[in-house]
């Protein structure tokens, strides 16, 4: 007896924009279940990690700030997944987007004036297209996946963080920490709510959102970058070039990671640490596939996950629940929503002597 996969002609759109949410419901239920077995309040858990950040108000600028970045790098990603183009080093574009602005930082350190924070931010973007640019590179010139060569670059990306701020970029005066010299207030973002750490970076992400969805929706880009990832062949047929489209969404992707980056460095830190690098390019997969590709429910799936980021900081004290915990959801959302995404793409059929459907 075997069981079959058999693709459906045309799959629901409603459980399309439902199984999001169901994957949501359903961490939280095996979570409950897990950390129970494991010695833990399961209950109290789930309600630190999803309900206590969205009830305390004093939580809501970290949501803010914890969704940004994953807003902007899983944005990038989903105009590249659309053209089935797989960047998975969102991770090291966001660390040189960063270590790109911290240099413009460190040079214009003796300098003032309202120039240099947008200068960083180019640097920032320039940065993270740099670090796209050879996956984008070996894949249109020798079919190189670019799963492989965006992944190992990320490594790559932080041993150079880690050489530069051990190394030319420590700050002399820091107690002999691995750190550069603080940003100053030009160099800082500035906050768009006083007495909050809510910076500017918090709207920029949202502007970066909708101008790409105006861009996938309206405009011929996004029209070619939709062609050549459903259909090469009638995009070939259509004179849309495959290998331009693959170029523009690695180098697209690589620089709104390395947007992110930058804000992050001229915002949360104030400098470069060897600890910048926090997993927001990776998160921001989970991200882009629980928003379902779209700009604007990457908005709210950034929102949901910076709900788990910041529940999960919230139940390590309360609960004293380990630091995996966060990533144990994040990996069971995903699970869960590419499990459903199956489920909901393709009918499950057992076929043996007697050929029975499994699934209706």
């Amino acid at each position: 007896m075997q069981f079959r996969l058999e693709k459906r002609a045309e799959p629901s759109k409603a459980m399309l924009y439902l199984t999001p949410i169901g994957a949501v419901l359903l961490t939280a239920l095996v979570g409950a279940i897990i950390f129970s077995l494991i010695g833990y309040d399961g209950v109290r858990a789930v309600r630190e990690i999803f309900v206590t950040p969205i009830l305390n108000p004093l939580k809501w600028q970290d949501l803010a700030v914890k969704s940004a970045p994953l807003i902007i790098i899983a944005v990038g990603l989903a105009i590249g997944y659309r053209a089935n183009v797989w960047n998975i080093g969102a991770e090291g574009q966001y660390i040189l987007g960063g270590l790109a602005g911290t240099g413009v930082a460190l040079l214009t350190r003796d300098f003032s004036g309202p120039w240099i924070l947008p200068l960083m931010i180019v640097a920032g973007m320039v940065g993270g297209m740099s670090w796209a640019f050879l996956p984008a590179l070996l894949r249109t010139r020798l079919q190189v996946n670019e799963i492989l060569t965006s992944l190992m670059l990320t490594y790559v990306a932080i041993q150079l963080l880690n050489y530069l701020v051990i190394g030319p970029w420590k700050d002399p005066m820091g107690f002999g920490f691995p750190q550069t010299r603080m940003f100053t207030a030009d160099q800082l973002l500035p906050h768009i709510i006083p007495g909050t750490i809510v910076h500017m970076g918090v709207p920029i992400a949202v502007v970066v959102a909708l101008a790409a969805w105006f861009v996938m929706s309206r405009l011929v880009f996004g029209y070619q970058i939709k062609v050549v990832g459903s259909a090469p062949n009638a995009a070939r047929y259509g004179g849309f070039s495959v290998n331009r489209t693959i170029w523009m969404a690695l180098l697209t992707s690589g620089a709104l990671a390395g947007l992110a980056g930058v804000l992050e460095v001229a915002g949360p830190f104030g400098r470069m640490v060897p600890s910048f690098p926090t997993n927001y390019g990776f998160t921001a997969i989970i991200v882009a596939f629980l928003g379902r590709l779209h700009p604007i429910g990457i908005i709210f799936a950034g929102l949901a996950m910076a709900v788990a980021v910041v529940g999960g900081e919230v139940a390590q004290t309360t609960i004293q629940l380990p630091a995996a915990a966060v990533g144990i959801f994040q990996s069971m959302m995903l699970f869960f929503l590419l499990a459903s995404d199956l489920l909901v793409r393709y009918r499950v059929r057992m076929v043996g002597s007697n050929r029975v459907e499994v699934t209706p």
